[in-house]
Formats: C-alpha cells, sequence, structure tokens
C-alpha cells in the first residue's frame, strides 16, 4: 500500500495555555495568558485550547478559565476552543463563547477516574448529552483519546482500544478525534500506523494528533504522524505541559520547535517563528525556570554568530593561525 503523501501545509494548534498550565505549581496571572493567547493570534497559530473547564480544585491554574475568555481579543479566523470533561464543564465553555469544545476520555477506567471522577462507561454516556448541547451551539465538537500509547497504571494499551473508542465517538457524531499521545510512550512505528488506521477507518472525521516529548521522542512522532497524513498537531510554547494525574506525564512537543522543523522542512504553517520565541522568551522570565524548548536555548538553525575578534584579519578575512594552535591544543 502506497504511503499517504505529506501534508503541504501543517496547523499548529497550541495548547499552552491548558495543558502547558495545568501542571504548573505556580498559579500563571491572568494578565499573562490573555497576552500569550492574543500573542499567538498574531504570531498565525490559528486554533489554541485557551483553557479548560475543569474542577478549580482539581486544575487551580485554569479556575479563571470564564475570565480568560471574556478577556480575550477576538482575531478574525482564529478559533479559541476549550477542553471539558462533563457536561457543566461543556455548559460553561458554551456561555464564555468557545469556539470549540474537546472531551477527553482516558481508555483505563483507572485513569479516566483519576482524571475526571468517572468510569469509561460514564464518561461515554454523559458524552451523549454532550454532544447534543455543543451540537446545538453550534460549534466544534471533538472527542480526545487520552492514553493512545499507554496508561501510567496498567501499561501498553491495545491498539484496538483506541479504535473502539474511536468508533464510539463517530457514532456520537465527533467533528473531531484527537488521537493523544498523553504519556509520551508513543513511538514513531506506533503514531504512524495508528493515524494511517483512524485515517482509513474515518475518512470523513477530521483528526487532531496530541504530542507529549516525555521521552524525546516527540518530534520524531510528528512526523510519522505527518508521513501517515495527519495535517493538524498540538504543541504547547514553551514545551510546557503534562497531567497532574499522570506521573511523570511532561511537557508537550514545544510549538517552535515544531514550527522550526516544519519552517526547515519547507512546510507551510503560517506562524511566525520568531514572534513564537519572543512570547517563549515572556513566558521564561515570568515562570523563572528553563523551558523545555530547544530552540528557545539554542535559537533557529543557521542563526550567524559574530565572529570572534581574535579570528579577524580585517573585514572579510580570519586568520588561520589561531585555529592550528586550537587544533594543537586539543
Amino acid at each position: 500500500m502506497t504511503a499517504p503523501r505529506m501534508p503541504g501545509k501543517i496547523t499548529v494548534r497550541d495548547v499552552a495555555m491548558r495543558d502547558g498550565v495545568q501542571n504548573l505549581k505556580r498559579i500563571l496571572p491572568t494578565d499573562l495568558k490573555v497576552e500569550l493567547i492574543e500573542g499567538m493570534a498574531d504570531a498565525g497559530i490559528q486554533r489554541i485550547e485557551a483553557t479548560s473547564f475543569m474542577n478549580p480544585k482539581a486544575v487551580p491554574n485554569t479556575a479563571d478559565a470564564d475570565e480568560v475568555m471574556r478577556r480575550i481579543r477576538r482575531k478574525p479566523g482564529v478559533r479559541y476552543e476549550a477542553l471539558v470533561a462533563n457536561l457543566r464543564g461543556a455548559k460553561r465553555a458554551i456561555e464564555a463563547g468557545c469556539d470549540g469544545v474537546q472531551q477527553v476520555i482516558s481508555l483505563t477506567d483507572v485513569h479516566n477516574r483519576a482524571n475526571v471522577n468517572r468510569s469509561v462507561k460514564q464518561s461515554l454516556e454523559e458524552m451523549k448529552q454532550i454532544a447534543g448541547v455543543v451540537r446545538g451551539a453550534g460549534i466544534l465538537f471533538c472527542g480526545a483519546i487520552s492514553l493512545a500509547t499507554g496508561c501510567p497504571y496498567t501499561g501498553r494499551v491495545p491498539e484496538e482500544s483506541v479504535y473502539d473508542l474511536a468508533g464510539k465517538y463517530v457514532d456520537l457524531g465527533v467533528d473531531e478525534i484527537f488521537l493523544c499521545d498523553s504519556m509520551g510512550m508513543g513511538d514513531p512505528a506506533r503514531m504512524g500506523r495508528m493515524v494511517g488506521d483512524i485515517r482509513r477507518r474515518w475518512p470523513e472525521t477530521s483528526l487532531v494528533v496530541h504530542i507529549h516529548n516525555t521521552r524525546g521522542m516527540g518530534l520524531a512522532n510528528a512526523f510519522a504522524s505527518m508521513q501517515a497524513g495527519a495535517a493538524t498537531l498540538d504543541a504547547s510554547l514553551g514545551g510546557l505541559g503534562g497531567c497532574p494525574f499522570a506521573p511523570g506525564a511532561s511537557g508537550n512537543v514545544s510549538t517552535e520547535d515544531l514550527v522550526h522543523m516544519l519552517w526547515l522542512m519547507e512546510i507551510e504553517t503560517g506562524v511566525d517563528l520568531d514572534a513564537l520565541r519572543v512570547l517563549a522568551g515572556k513566558l521564561a522570565e515570568a515562570l523563572d525556570t528553563p523551558l523545555f524548548s530547544a530552540v528557545h536555548q539554542a535559537g533557529k538553525s543557521f542563526e550567524k554568530s559574530p565572529v570572534p575578534a581574535r579570528l579577524l584579519v580585517g573585514e572579510d578575512e580570519r586568520t588561520i593561525q589561531d585555529v592550528d594552535g586550537l587544533a594543537e591544543r586539543v
């Protein structure tokens, strides 16, 4: 079977102000969240998961969800979305003016109970009500398959379990399926295979791939997903991310690292990488901690550094003596 062609354009969907902040011990100021969301939209990010409507006691960093949605300056053509876990959250998201609602269900009961205090069966039953309410509001309704590659409590998850839940989502009328490597346990072979299988089984349903970089395979998994035909990828400014109910589920793939890779590959994103780097700098300054972003730390490829003065003879000439001497010393 011939592999799908690599998409010529990728939509990068940023989740920093939801997934990125939910695991932080420090509460990020609402003013900064609004500034970063608006900055991402100005930089060309067309889909932003701006917040989640969860229990504020469980996820205190999104307790200001209603205020964030009320205060952000909406840019035409940008979709501002939110994560929910139950009917109450979905109603709040609609009232706040979200352009899309994503309900998340884990593949294992133990994690689903830890995450949303429900069994998988209970979440699916409530999804029927959520689907009706969201569709009635005329906005995007998405179903997220959490733990698509593995559970921190039960281990490897069978791929058929992923397809089974995806099928249930399609039967409930979701507009999009989110395939989530929530624990960063995925590998390129598995991610590519699952993306390809979902696209073949449900070609009329859109697909978003959500990738964590917990074990350093984020960009490799993104590449494999694109090779299999995925055209929308989640990422997080600065590489922030993680689940408070999943041990070791550290950062998402960095938005600026993903955009940088696509820029090098000459794949269109419509995103201003330099503007993203400025935003990542503001985030790093606010957190007073290093970000999980290679581009933030090292800069873009091919950026030229000043030539040290001792290596210059004239304006454009370099002396070889110092370099030879250094080689001898080494």
